[in-house]
């Protein structure tokens, strides 16, 4: 009885190591993404600057859409753009995370993790843990930057952090869709090939335009595009407050998202495992 005690108790204490190193590995990787996301500012800076610019630009193109009939109710039309562009905001910033992951596998290094005694889950955690520090800080950059101009957020401090909340999540969601395309196929041309993709399937969301405003095709794709759901989730609390309602779909919808891309993910993290 006693033996079966201390090899429970060594199998425990065992149990309790390991996932504390797995822990401590998994944030030394996500230390490293971060830092080396912001060590290049060429990667960093166009993310942030081209979907200001392109939000600018849309208001001042489309600032009168906002008396056609079905178009919600708002401030102005750069408070309805502004779940738009936090999402095309963070579509730049998970490529580029997604794409370093991949340079990762083409230099060597994603192979000397493996070699090393390192945990396999948190090798991809860590990675996506900058892409989604670097989307939670893209949203609050947008947000406030946006916000004198007339993208006026209706939920108040409340709704800005449950907004940054989600654009951290959207974040995870696609650098793990993203990610899964690096670990598939060790390219980092391929990872950024898909942006072109992800850009239509922007310009066929409701981003820019409420669904209630289109028609035909257009319509229909909209209404299947995930990414409307993303931005509606987001834009929510923008325009209708701080309510249950509103904060449910912000958050809930891309936590949603991000467990299935998550498991995408580590499905084709076992698969290139098995290939070694």
């Amino acid at each position: 009885m006693i033996d079966v005690a201390l090899a429970q108790k060594s199998g425990g204490d065992l149990a309790e190591h390991s996932l504390s190193l797995s822990m401590r590995q998994t944030f030394a990787l996500a230390k490293r993404s971060t830092l080396e996301l912001f060590r290049q500012p060429a990667l960093v800076v166009p993310s942030m600057l081209f979907p200001l610019f392109f939000a600018m630009l849309g208001n001042s193109s489309f600032g009168r859409t906002t008396s056609l009939p079905g178009f919600p109710k708002v401030d102005s039309y750069l408070q309805f753009q502004l779940a738009g562009t936090i999402t095309q905001g963070v579509l730049f910033g998970s490529v580029t995370g997604a794409a370093a992951l991949a340079t990762d596998i083409q230099n060597g290094f994603f192979d000397r993790l493996l070699a090393a005694p390192t945990s396999r889950t948190g090798i991809l955690l860590g990675r996506l843990a900058g892409s989604t520090l670097f989307g939670a800080l893209q949203t609050a950059v947008f947000v406030f930057v946006l916000m004198p101009f007339g993208a006026s957020v209706s939920a108040g401090i409340p709704g800005v952090l449950a907004m940054i909340v989600s654009g951290a999540l959207i974040s995870l969601a696609v650098g793990a869709l993203m990610s899964s395309v690096a670990l598939k196929t060790g390219s980092a041309e391929a990872v950024q090939g898909t942006f072109p993709l992800l850009f239509i399937l922007l310009f066929f969301s409701s981003a820019f335009f409420p669904r209630e405003t289109m028609s035909g095709a257009y319509q229909t794709i909209a209404g299947l595009n995930p990414i409307s759901y993303l931005v509606e989730g987001l834009r929510a609390l923008s325009l209708e407050g701080f309510t249950a309602s509103a904060t449910a779909r912000a958050i809930l919808v891309p936590l949603a998202i991000a467990i299935v891309a998550l498991g995408i993910a580590n499905s084709q993290l076992r698969s290139r495992l098995r290939k070694h």
